[in-house]
């Protein structure tokens, strides 16, 4: 989806407005409600379709859905208000969809009428996929009208993809503006390996003190990819922390692998370097945001909250620990469910009830054992569908499952994060079951790569399964 160059208007017809026009799909729209203002100044058609589609999914029980239902409509009617049903067909231009001041225009396109032509061989819209093969035959009807023009059909309906490029269609492409990356495996981890010796590879170094704490200086091209609060470590049992950035220059705080090795939060010790450097994030006054990703059993649920109790009962740090999660669309509205707000999360919630067990199991009566620290830590369980508009303050906070999250719904949930607190957002990018979020446009990774240069956040991969040989061999070959 590149920008072009801007259009040398002709004459008023569709045909020789546009260089390029991009056909949106329902889900484009629901993935990014300001997709129209993402395409410069080219030709956006939205089929009637589309609308219609959008018209059913904003009443409907799923709140997040259907409030993106909702603010794509309004942005669409913001455009179009105005014009005639001439101009709408036509193309209407977009106010503000770029700063140099080509104009996009945006179109809605009435698709029912396209039973009228015969010379193009259409998807039959009157089967179970009646609706996504409307949308493609717009783009062929386009495509038909308009020989030599780009016509491109954006949806992230792979299946829909492949059948318009089946039908005849030569432009198909993935909605793409959202990626903050272009391949998942460039995804920050919170620390960088060097191989061989660390040091061999440093041209100068200078040893500067800081309080109590020794730094070692180095430049920045040394060490390019560094960011606050990662880890180094080579092959020499070297290990560093990146205390901070500057122009030119990054401070590195040797660390001993030992001490990191040997720390403890209520009773649990780490079991790999990784879930070390995690540990050590987590006890960092400074650090504010924790965002901790990796695999299925590789520790991130217990490591959070070991440390929440150690903070809360024997650092006496926060006053409560609370534990949040979507619930799927069906739980949307828990009310239906019996109890109170911990009992109705209770289902999506059992992940934390094994770790309590995992962390007083050996106790003479666990149950009791963990009834009791729920108590003491003033535990409470969260939906984040009815966090919006509180303050947690002085609490530590675990955001459970983010990986199926939006960027707005993580951002609007971090918001709610109040002084003298701390939050750990916790996410497995191999576990989406969001059908309109993959791992590129997650808003995990997308916090990740935000936030990496933030001073008081730190982000750790923890890899490594540590549930059992059997979890190990199910995640590398399941």
């Amino acid at each position: 989806m590149d920008s072009g160059s801007p259009l040398r208007v002709e004459k008023t017809t569709l045909k020789a407005v546009v260089k390029k026009t991009y056909v949106l799909d329902t889900n484009v729209l629901l993935h990014d409600p300001n997709a129209v203002t993402a395409f410069n100044e080219h030709h956006i058609v939205i089929p009637m379709t589309v609308l219609e589609e959008l018209d059913h999914i904003k009443d409907r029980p799923d709140k997040t859905v259907s409030r993106e239902a909702r603010i794509a409509i309004q942005i669409i009617d913001k455009v179009v208000d105005a014009a005639s049903p001439r101009e709408i067909q036509e193309g209407v231009s977009i106010p503000g969809s770029n700063l140099e001041g080509a104009l996009g225009t945006l179109a809605i396109y009435p698709d029912q009428l396209l039973s009228d032509a015969s010379d193009i061989p259409y998807l039959d819209a009157t089967q179970d996929q009646a609706n996504d093969n409307r949308i493609i035959n717009v783009a062929l009807r386009l495509q038909a009208e308009n020989p030599g023009a780009f016509v491109c059909l954006i949806t992230k309906d792979i299946n829909m993809r492949i059948k318009a490029k089946g039908s005849g269609l030569v432009h198909v492409e993935d909605y793409r503006r959202d990626r903050v990356l272009d391949d998942i495996d460039l995804l920050a981890r919170g620390y960088e390996h060097v191989e061989g010796d660390f040091w061999s590879g440093i041209s100068e170094v200078d040893t500067l003190r800081e309080g109590d704490c020794t730094l070692h200086r180095i430049p920045r091209r040394s060490l390019p990819g560094a960011y606050p609060n990662m880890f180094v470590h080579d092959d020499q049992d070297f290990m560093a922390f990146v205390k901070r950035i500057d122009s030119d220059y990054v401070y590195l705080r040797c660390d001993s692998r030992d001490k990191l090795m040997h720390r403890r939060f209520w009773g649990l010790t780490p079991r790999n370097l990784e879930q070390a450097m995690a540990m050590s994030l987590l006890e960092n006054d400074s650090v504010d945001m924790t965002v901790m990703t990796g695999p299925a059993g590789s520790g991130k649920t217990l490591l959070a909250l070991a440390y929440g109790l150690h903070a809360i009962l024997e650092q006496k740090r926060f006053s409560k620990l609370i534990v949040a999660r979507s619930t799927p669309p069906i739980a949307e509205d828990i009310g239906f469910l019996p109890g109170t707000e911990e009992e109705k999360m209770a289902p999506w919630l059992a992940a934390f009830d094994d770790n309590l067990e995992i962390l007083h199991g050996t106790d003479e009566s666990c149950h009791g054992s963990i009834a009791y620290v729920k108590e003491r830590a003033n535990i409470q369980f969260k939906s984040l569908n009815f966090m919006r508009g509180r303050s947690f303050n002085n609490a530590y906070i675990i955001i459970d499952e983010a990986q199926g999250l939006t960027q707005f719904q993580l951002k609007s949930v971090i918001s709610r994060v109040g002084a003298d607190s701390k939050i750990v957002v916790l996410g497995n990018l191999a576990q989406i079951d969001n059908k309109y979020i993959s791992p590129l446009t997650s808003g995990l990774t997308y916090l990740v790569e935000k936030t990496k240069a933030y001073p008081h956040a730190g982000i750790m991969h923890v890899n490594g399964i540590v549930r059992s040989r059997l979890a190990a061999f199910a995640e590398e070959n399941l």
